[in-house]
């Protein structure tokens, strides 16, 4: 029949509703073994910048995460580059979610200092 030839409804192979799915199944003890790739425990509710493919930064308060990185940031600020090379514009979010595949560095607010760069060329 034409239907079945191009993988139409009923054709074989096919499970129906409410069989189970095929592949290893893992049990709750090893669901809890996995880890998350980082651990930010130690930065929730501390202030934190976060770069994203594509040159975004923001900066903002580490409110939850998954393992995916997926993160939640409160009073999150955008540094918005402006039209010349020294021209940040600061945009507020406020709440936000990040994923986490976009995001390419994760760095900690309190601690860091920021530096001329030593190989751009001198004005």
């Amino acid at each position: 029949s034409r239907g079945a030839s191009r993988g139409g409804r009923g054709a074989g192979g096919l499970r129906g509703r409410g069989s189970a799915p095929s592949g290893p199944q893992t049990s709750p003890e090893e669901r809890k073994k996995r880890e998350a790739i980082l651990d930010l425990s130690k930065y929730v509710n501390e202030r934190i910048r976060v770069k994203f493919t594509g040159g975004r930064e923001v900066t903002g308060i580490l409110k939850g995460y998954d393992q995916l990185l997926n993160l939640v940031l409160d009073e999150v600020q955008e540094e918005v580059q402006g039209a010349g090379i020294h021209h940040l514009h600061i945009r507020s979010l406020g709440l936000t979610v990040l994923r986490g595949p976009t995001i390419t560095l994760l760095s900690p607010v309190d601690g860091l200092e920021e530096i001329a760069n030593p190989f751009m060329a001198q004005e």
